[in-house]
């Protein structure tokens, strides 16, 4: 059976254990990946930060890979002048023709707003990039985000308002990713060279370290196993894995409209000097 007919044979037997969506622990679903003691469990596995110095910044995925979920996280990003640091928040598999579902917050100086910089990779192609303004200082409290990611859609959001959809759009000739197990990841690091303005704006190490905080983990997702080659991919609560299905409904593609109207600062679907010969079809 190929990895198409599983999944789907997995969706129509609905047969398959789904993780419930409870708060996850770090000190289990995670493992630092860089950065050594600047990245911090605290609270007995509740909270998290990541630390960046001159010398390193720091970075964590998770345990296991999925194959669809909706994933949520609350951060509080780097506060004051985070000018050159980049805070990051994505799935992604591995390989040159890697999937990845793409949340970057760059740094600005005091004052002046984040940028979430967002992306979509497919079979290793990019280039579809989004930017927004958020409507509040994601450096003064926690906020939520949350990647959904569905054999039809991927929906990213922000507190709960969605921000940006990227359909299932394969049957036009638009590459998707759903043939590739993804982890989660996020790290903290210095990207001077162009984070800020384009790299006009470098980062003062004199207010170093830079601290992102991180708590309130939860996944509804299928995990994967690498070694049967499978995933939990359903289960036989309708409710519990309304996620699988889920879509933007006509409240949703009002918000999503309304974040679009007034905080969304780049679009490559409207940047007709990138794209002369036309549009990319998703767009």
């Amino acid at each position: 059976m190929n990895y198409h007919s599983m999944v789907l044979g997995c969706l129509l037997v609905i047969s398959c254990l789904v993780v419930a969506a409870s708060a996850g622990n770090f000190n289990q679903d995670f493992k630092t990946t860089f950065g050594g003691g600047r990245a911090n469990i605290q609270d007995s596995g509740n909270l998290l930060t990541l630390s960046l110095d001159r010398a390193s910044g720091s970075g964590f995925q998770s345990v296991n890979q999925y194959m669809y979920g909706k994933f949520d996280i609350q951060m509080k990003l780097v506060p004051g002048n985070s000018a050159g640091t980049v805070t990051t928040y994505y799935l992604s598999s591995v390989g040159s023709g890697h999937d990845e579902i793409d949340l970057e917050f760059l740094g600005n100086l005091s004052g002046d707003p984040y940028v979430l910089h967002t992306n979509v990779f497919a079979q290793g192609k990019g280039d579809r990039e989004q930017q927004f303004y958020l409507w509040f200082d994601p450096t003064k409290d926690f906020h939520t985000y949350s990647m959904l990611w569905n054999p039809q859609t991927i929906i990213i959001s922000v507190d709960g308002t969605p921000i940006r959809q990227f359909k299932n759009m394969a049957s036009n000739g638009v590459a998707f990713p759903n043939g590739q197990p993804m982890w989660i990841y996020s790290s903290l690091w210095d990207a001077e060279d162009w984070a800020t303005r384009g790299g006009l704006v470098k980062t003062d190490w004199s207010q170093a370290p830079f601290t992102a905080t991180y708590r309130n983990y939860t996944a509804q997702a299928c995990i994967w196993s690498s070694t049967s080659s499978s995933s939990s991919c359903t289960t036989s609560s309708s409710s519990a894995n309304s996620w699988m299905s889920e879509s933007l409904d006509n409240t949703g593609q009002a918000r999503i409209k309304w974040v679009q109207n007034n905080y969304m600062i780049y679009n490559y679907c409207t940047d007709a000097k990138r794209f002369p010969q036309g549009f990319p079809p998703e767009c």
